[in-house]
């Protein structure tokens, strides 16, 4: 069904955002399965093999089926059309491999997975077409802004193709019914579905004009209204793309689904709970790491999924090759990196899926370590049933603020904020979960104490009224920077739309840029502030990047731990030194409100300074105000040398913590080359449930340690850890 907006509907883009229609299933319970779930639900690790165009000449399956085998794989995904089709194709302007010669290749896949039990997805590519179907099918085209069809930029003899007009609504159609029809496979893996950038073809500025009446935006600024009315837009386009093959597999195989892949977090250019709600599962594409991305951000990706798709499984797709803008396709990542990266993955509740590029072995070198890394978690797969993650902190993620606030710049505007908390968070070894913020409902909130607001800047006002009625329910607040100035489509406030939760008003005024400034730490006037606690022998700590200038509203403050000390010069060397005494202006407004829920407002960017800086002194600061903000003993614990990732899972019939030790020179800048052991790790869990047992099992050590029981607390010694260990307790 073909759905059109008017232009007063475009204009108030996002308006319906805090109150979409689905959310995820509450942890711990699990829905009905459908039949669209089941083979989704019963796989649990998965393989994709893609195929190069020239490996039909010499795919060797039963090689392939052996390592299946090997690695306890129950679910494949394969390559089967779109840019190039494995299978004798009778649909016009449908590539066929030149080197397929009379083989079905696709086929042969999945009868032998098929009669071996693995669920088969089957993959299809359609984002580049060649001349002949380039001339006669124009229209399939995408284009430049000035209206030039798009050569492909790696693959110079093909197209691109437009994603939002008929040669996915039309030709894809026909590709995915064909596959369907001959196949049967469980459902069709979307590779670059979404498009390669915007397009200005003629379908698409006809198309966009009649919904909207507006002409395609060129500039691309998040706060033009015609550039969030195309937003929108484009993420309708795609919703009705899919629901369209879905609806074209299903009439052939009624438990089959359409699974797009996708990136992360606010980044993902469609809304994560509108994807989450037409599939079974979803596949977050997150193969490895480059720059200074750390291993545990494969964990945040995967509560993220888990935030908008709730007890359906998510999955962690993993390449063994590195992942870099030169894109070296056939390379292989060193074993320790592959290792560290799918034990992350494991931790945090995703189902891992290996992804090899071409079945040609330059390189055998990862072989042994997925079928390592997949035994032990078949071995084990009781233990990694992820129903209910123990964690009292909960981050809103925010993809209106990406989409309205951050534009192109959303990565430094959005997602580093995000990534500071997370890296504090796993530095103090406080298990989190991710919260979206289209699920802001009492009934996913209320197993939360905490929830971290890091720079939500678009907040509606349903939104902010979820927001207040936790805190009046005596949950805690935590917010940074300019979150709740901006409406949900974008558009400026004059004040926070959470101002009377942070007894702060916004002055209208902003410091982009501060240069050599710092934080007064108020010991005399607060000298037993817990936010204050592990400060000594200094009476200034570095100051963020960026601040909105505000004022006090309120009178109630708890304290007025910190200052600010406001920016000086910086050279000529003799010259650097404050101008102003004590300015007594807050840079971190503490209430504890009647309810019993407390508010923490930091008015500039400790957690994307953190981020990019790492000092010490924001990390405590952080993890001080948390602490503050928790007002209980936390349910997990954990203490010991070294930097370690904790993840605490209430499974069924056990309680399970993964502890993977990321205590290594590469951690913050790989690849790992080697794994560094670490020493005793003593555990401490307050769970009611856990009274009366007397010993846990470590699964990767293989042996029984005693259990030591304190009143309602239980503790555990953990001898010592390699790359990860995962302790479980039988309930």
């Amino acid at each position: 069904m073909k759905i059109e907006f008017t232009r007063r509907q475009f204009l108030a883009a996002g308006a319906a955002a805090a109150t979409l229609p689905h959310l995820p299933a509450a942890f711990g319970q699990t829905p009905a399965l459908t039949p669209d779930e089941t083979w989704a639900r019963r796989t649990k690790r998965w393989a994709q093999l893609t195929l190069a165009e020239n490996d039909a000449a010499n795919f060797d399956l039963d090689f392939w089926l052996d390592y299946l085998r090997r690695t306890n794989s129950d679910g494949l995904c394969f390559s089967a059309g779109g840019c190039v089709a494995y299978y004798p194709t009778e649909v016009p302007f449908h590539h066929r491999s030149a080197w397929l010669g009379k083989r079905d290749i696709v086929g042969e896949v999945v009868e032998a997975c098929h009669k071996r039990n693995i669920a088969v997805l089957l993959r299809t590519d359609p984002h580049a077409t060649y001349d002949d179907a380039a001339a006669a099918h124009p229209e399939w085209i995408a284009c430049t802004a000035d209206g030039k069809p798009r050569r492909h930029w790696a693959s110079p003899e093909m197209w691109v193709t437009c994603a939002l007009g008929p040669y996915n609504f039309d030709f894809m159609t026909a590709v995915h019914r064909e596959i369907m029809q001959r196949y049967k496979p469980e459902g069709i893996f979307l590779n670059r579905w979404a498009g390669s950038g915007d397009c200005y073809c003629a379908e698409c500025r006809k198309n966009f004009k009649k919904a909207t009446g507006f002409e395609l935006p060129a500039g691309g600024d998040p706060q033009d209204p015609v550039q969030r009315a195309f937003i929108r837009w484009r993420q309708q386009r795609f919703y009705d793309c899919i629901d369209r093959w879905n609806e074209t597999i299903r009439a052939v195989r009624p438990d089959s689904s359409m699974i797009p892949n996708n990136a992360s977090g606010a980044l993902i250019a469609q809304d994560a709970l509108e994807l989450s709600k037409r599939a079974p599962m979803l596949v977050a594409d997150r193969q490895a790491r480059h720059g200074t991305i750390a291993p545990w951000v494969v964990g945040k990706t995967a509560k993220e999924y888990r935030a908008t798709l709730g007890s359906k499984p998510n999955v962690s797709l993993f390449g063994v090759g590195l992942e870099e803008p030169y894109r070296w396709k056939d390379s292989v990542q060193d074993g320790p990196e592959i290792r560290i990266w799918v034990l992350e993955e494991i931790a945090h509740g995703a189902r891992p899926w290996w992804s090899k590029f071409a079945t040609t072995l330059h390189d055998r070198r990862w072989l042994p370590v997925v079928e390592d890394v997949y035994s032990w978690a078949a071995a084990n797969e009781r233990y990694l049933n992820y129903d209910k993650p123990i964690a009292r902190v909960g981050i809103v993620y925010s993809q209106t603020t990406a989409w309205f606030y951050g534009g192109k710049e959303a990565q430094a505007k959005v997602e580093d904020f995000a990534l500071g908390w997370c890296g504090m968070l796993t530095e103090s070894r406080i298990p989190y979960e991710m919260v979206h913020e289209g699920a802001l409902t009492p009934e996913n909130l209320n197993r939360f104490r905490i929830l971290i607001l890091p720079n939500i800047a678009c907040l509606s006002d349903a939104q902010a009224q979820q927001l207040r009625a936790f805190v009046q329910a005596g949950g805690s607040i935590v917010a940074t920077y300019e979150t709740g100035l901006y409406r949900e489509d974008g558009s400026p406030r004059k004040d926070f739309a959470l101002a009377d939760l942070f007894g702060a008003r916004f002055t209208g005024k902003r410091e982009p840029r501060m240069q050599n400034s710092y934080l007064r730490l108020e010991m005399k006037r607060a000298p037993h502030s817990p936010i204050l606690a592990g400060f000594s022998d200094t009476e200034r700590i570095i100051n963020g990047v960026s601040r909105v200038v505000v004022e006090p509203s309120a009178h109630d403050f708890a304290e007025t731990p910190i200052t600010l000390i406001p920016t000086y010069p910086d050279l000529p060397m003799e010259k650097v030194y404050p101008r102003t005494g004590d300015t007594h202006e807050s840079q971190l407004y503490l209430r504890q409100l009647p309810a019993g829920g407390r508010v923490a407002y930091f008015p500039f960017d400790i957690d994307r300074t953190f981020n990019e800086v790492l000092t010490r002194d924001h990390l405590r600061l952080m993890r001080n105000t948390v602490e503050w903000s928790l007002q209980e003993h936390a349910p997990i614990e954990s203490d010991g040398h070294g930097l370690v990732d904790m993840v605490a899972w209430h499974n069924t019939d056990a309680v399970v913590v993964h502890m993977v030790n990321l205590t290594n020179p590469m951690t913050m800048k790989g690849p790992y080359r080697d794994f560094f052991a670490i020493g005793p790790q003593t555990i401490t869990l307050r769970l009611p449930e856990l009274k009366g047992a007397k010993t846990a099992k470590l699964l990767v050590a293989k042996q029984t340690i005693p259990v030591t029981q304190d009143g309602e607390t239980a503790r555990i010694e953990v001898p010592g850890i390699l790359d990860h260990e995962v302790v479980a307790i039988d309930l």
